[in-house]
């Protein structure tokens, strides 16, 4: 290699090192300040919400009140389907992309790596994630779940209560 293009290397690599220490400091004033709030503890106890997505949500949402129920911001975030009714007949499309992109991408990021794990997770929340697996692409099954835990991040903020995991449901009451 050329003496230029070693020094032109040279200044990028330092450039990459400062970047990555402003990351890391950025990264630990999220973790304090999420470790230190506690709305965004009992946010964090959620699958698939860590600091990041729980003070993005608290910024962007506050403590819920602008929504009168989980679905609403579910709606509001562009995670729920979109639907088509006609003749007695409900068909639901795709989900609408509208609302925040920014939480939706978290939120479907998050349930990516919630389903990953899905077998560790709580076996109400296991289950449910399995049967939807079977019957549905495994995109869908991202979204849906996304969703899910959209209406349930709501739901801690709004009523002030801590995360409860869902408890397995028998086969005779489903």
């Amino acid at each position: 290699m050329s003496g230029a293009l070693r020094v032109l290397l040279a200044q990028l690599k330092l450039e990459l090192d400062q970047m990555a220490i402003r990351i890391d400091e950025a990264d630990a004033v999220l973790n304090k300040t999420a470790h230190e709030n506690e709305a965004c503890q009992r946010l964090v106890a959620i699958p698939g919400i860590g600091p990041i997505t729980a003070t993005a949500l608290i910024a962007a949402i506050g403590n819920g009140a602008a929504f009168r129920k989980g679905r609403e911001f579910a709606a509001w975030m562009g995670v729920v389907p979109r639907e088509y009714s006609t003749g007695g007949k409900q068909k639901l499309l795709g989900i609408s992309k509208h609302g925040n992109a920014y939480l939706r991408r978290l939120f479907i990021q998050g349930a990516r790596a919630v389903l990953q794990h899905r077998t560790k997770q709580a076996p109400g929340l296991s289950e449910w994630l399995a049967k939807l697996a079977s019957r549905t692409h495994h995109n869908v099954v991202a979204v849906a779940l996304a969703n899910k835990l959209a209406q349930i991040a709501w739901a801690v903020l709004a009523k002030e209560e801590r995360y409860q995991p869902p408890a397995l449901i028998s086969l005779e009451t489903a």
